[in-house]
């Protein structure tokens, strides 16, 4: 056999160990070097490192901030009003050391998981001493802040820097949801009642004083035709008192005229006189009868 049976095989394996004794930590992660399941060295910052081939194994932790979104949690604030609240949290691996010693082989999901029940445990407490409409109001900031600080020490024995806890939303249970439903419903119709009564009494009142408007100006409007037909009559009396002053023949002539044109006119009921009644005196006057000729 030549000699290069043995070299190439050789470098082969050398090349192997080294590729496998190296490894780069970017800035995205944090390494740990383990032996045997114990923690040898940390590795936080980028760069290219070293580990003993076979024996040692390298276990890489995101370094950047991650979420983590809540399930749907149920609360029961101090009125006793049941809510359903979404949350999420935000946080990063700060002690990688701490963190393995914490989750074990078990790596983020275990520490996700972990840290969901710390924040719901926390949301729960929290959200219990409040009332609901605190919790429904737009200023929430102060009841998030007190959840971030109550898990921030529990989460630190995870070895997570908690940064923000925030409430998504918050709902009614959905069982829930149809009785307030009806509620408000009925709430509403009688405003609504309400608002409808004080219009017909509005409405009344106005009607009531325009009622009362239009008998007073139709009072006023009568007073003043009485007044002026007073007036007119009492004008006319004073223009025949004057004629009949000035020509009481005349006069005479003029009101038996005007009676004979009233009492004969078409459509009137028949009169049956005698011929010596008062009401022919003109006529049979000796002004008549100079007239009749």
């Amino acid at each position: 056999m030549s000699r290069s049976a043995f070299i190439l095989p050789a470098i082969a394996v050398i090349v192997l160990g080294i590729m496998s004794s190296v490894f780069i930590v970017d800035e995205r992660k944090k390494a740990l070097v383990l032996q045997f399941g114990q923690i040898v060295s940390v590795r936080e910052d980028p760069g290219l490192y070293f580990k003993v081939p076979l024996i040692q194994e390298v276990v890489r932790y995101d370094d950047r901030i991650l979420s983590r979104d809540l399930d749907p949690l149920e609360v029961t604030p101090s009125d006793d009003r049941r809510l359903v609240v979404d949350a999420f949290a935000r946080y990063r691996i700060v002690d990688v050391e701490q963190f393995r010693r914490a989750v074990g082989d078990g790596g983020e999901q275990r520490a996700a998981d972990r840290l969901d029940g710390i924040l719901r445990d926390k949301t729960r407490n929290v959200l219990g001493t409040v009332a609901s409409n605190d919790i429904l109001s737009i200023d929430r900031a102060a009841l998030m802040l007190r959840i971030r600080n109550d898990a921030i020490v529990e989460a630190r024995g995870l070895g997570l820097q908690l940064i923000d806890v925030r409430l998504k939303r918050t709902d009614l249970p959905p069982e829930n949801l149809n009785a307030t439903y009806e509620r408000m419903k009925a709430e509403r119709e009688r405003e609504a009642a309400d608002e409808i009564a004080r219009g017909n009494e509005a409405a009344q009142r106005i009607e009531a004083g325009a009622d009362r408007t239009v008998i007073e100006l139709v009072s006023d409007a009568e007073r003043q035709a009485q007044i002026t037909q007073g007036e007119a009559d009492a004008r006319r009396n004073e223009i025949f008192a004057n004629a009949f002053g000035a020509d009481p023949e005349f006069f005479e002539f003029y009101r038996s005229m005007t009676a004979y044109e009233r009492s004969l006119q078409s459509g009137n009921a028949t009169m049956v006189l005698s011929p010596d009644s008062e009401f022919f005196n003109y006529l049979k006057s000796d002004q008549g009868s100079a007239a009749n000729e």
